[in-house]
């Protein structure tokens, strides 16, 4: 639990959320690395083991708790490897844009 002192510090640090298809998992992986030693706050879809099967309750609850985690950077990076953006990224994206956060793509982007 963060300390008072910890919670009155000021915004030192840049919030990125990444967005994408986890069957990129190492490419999210390594930003998350380099973002963070480069010292940026992450925050990542949150990754299961193949195996976990989710029900229709739980993946909704997933993708609004991601949604959030947009709704709460400063930048939302997308990892679009190969220039793929799937339906749930495509939401995030629009989510992201409804709320005036930054968007980035790891990909060359033409712009919208």
């Amino acid at each position: 639990m963060p300390t008072e002192e910890a919670r009155a510090a000021p915004d030192e640090f840049t919030v990125i959320t990444l967005c994408g298809s986890m069957s990129f998992r190492e490419e999210f992986e390594r930003i998350d690395a380099e973002l963070t030693l480069a010292g940026h706050v992450v925050l990542t879809p949150t990754a299961l083991p193949p195996s976990r099967e989710l029900n229709v309750e739980e993946r909704a609850r997933l993708g609004r708790i991601h949604l959030q985690k947009a709704s709460m950077a400063d930048e939302v990076l997308i990892v679009d490897v190969g220039g793929y953006v799937g339906e749930s990224t495509r939401r995030e994206i629009e989510h992201a844009r409804s709320r005036g956060v930054a968007l980035s793509y790891l990909e060359p982007h033409a712009p919208d």
